[in-house]
């Protein structure tokens, strides 16, 4: 179904007796014969390409099908280059974490950042901790003031299952 939606219908695949045709940067030709308009692409040496099959009268135009093409693969290509994947590293912390190990873990925090890395801060909350969720973001808020100068927190720490998460992404 989907290879029928990609597929383009272009010159002598064209079944319908008119269509309203366009040249590629130039006139319209309005509503002509396919006769007519398959005539005018063969005498400019290019292709006749339906664009909206649905549209009544269905329309065509007339350009170089090969060079459209290029182009379009050669934006997408582009495109891909220039995006930015973004990498997150996650640092779990649990309730009863020591000082130490805050600092130690808040330390590798801010060398991800300094990489231009996102960080994930997530404290786990182990059987009887579940009944004092708050433990937990108190943690998150006492790892805060020591990142803050590096980061910028893109939302408030938040309880999702058996975490609370906190989301850090490098300072611009």
């Amino acid at each position: 179904m989907s290879k029928n939606k990609d597929r383009v219908i272009m010159n002598d695949d064209i079944r319908v007796p008119e269509v309203r045709c366009n040249i590629d940067g130039a006139e319209s030709l309005g509503v002509v014969s396919i006769d007519v308009a398959m005539a005018k692409a063969n005498e400019m040496g290019l292709d006749l390409v339906l664009i909206a099959p649905e549209a009544k009268p269905p329309v065509a135009k007339i350009m170089d099908y090969g060079k459209f093409k290029y182009q379009e693969e050669k934006k997408l290509k582009e495109q891909r280059k220039n995006q930015t994947k973004v990498d997150v590293k996650e640092i779990k912390l649990s309730v009863k974490i020591a000082e130490n190990d805050v600092s130690y873990k808040v330390k590798h925090a801010r060398e991800f950042l300094a990489e231009g890395k996102h960080v994930k801060f997530r404290v786990f909350l182990k059987g009887r901790e579940m009944a004092h969720p708050e433990a937990a973001k108190e943690v998150l808020l006492r790892v805060w003031p020591m990142i803050e100068d590096v980061g910028t927190m893109e939302k408030e720490p938040t309880f999702e299952g058996r975490y609370y998460n906190m989301y850090i992404v490098p300072q611009k």
